[in-house]
């Protein structure tokens, strides 16, 4: 989605609603990986470096995977997608996965209580938070310099 006449689509204002929607936006991909991966880490048996390895890594999936949904929607290539997702989402699950895991492993007893446990879910339901609470303010940040989710903001909102 090229536009050759040199006008930019308008980026969001660099408001608290827009940055809060933005890390919503994220964390869901990131929430999906991250409890998928506590999950199946968890069950498996999995060491905690490996269960906290492996739900980075979804976390990642899932968040550019649900950037690249809405681009791919908006009639863009597979490549073009990709690398929007990746401007777009870096630095936000970046910081959203270091809090959250940092909470997770910083909660006593929290990697190895098990899948039944009142304290993994909800030490892993307070680790998103916190991730939220923290990287809505670096959003923020990212689209008051048209970084971040600012990047995918013209395939959200097409004829802006």
């Amino acid at each position: 989605m090229e536009d050759h006449t040199g006008h930019h689509p308008a980026a969001p204002a660099a408001t608290w609603k827009a940055a809060s929607q933005a890390t919503l936006h994220c964390l869901t991909g990131c929430a999906i990986g991250e409890v998928l991966g506590m999950v199946i880490g968890t069950a498996a048996g999995l060491h905690n470096s490996g269960t906290v390895v492996l739900s980075v890594a979804l976390a990642f999936v899932f968040g550019y995977g649900l950037t690249m949904r809405g681009v791919l929607r908006a009639g863009v290539g597979f490549r073009s997608a990709l690398k929007v997702a990746l401007a777009a989402d870096t630095i936000s699950i970046m910081v959203m996965e270091l809090l959250d895991n940092a909470v997770i492993v910083l909660v006593p007893g929290a990697m190895d209580a098990g899948l039944t446990s009142a304290l993994f879910w909800g030490s892993l339901a307070g680790s998103l938070v916190v991730a939220f609470v923290v990287t809505t303010p670096v959003n923020r940040w990212l689209i008051a310099r048209g970084k971040g989710h600012a990047v995918v903001h013209q395939y959200h909102h097409p004829g802006h």
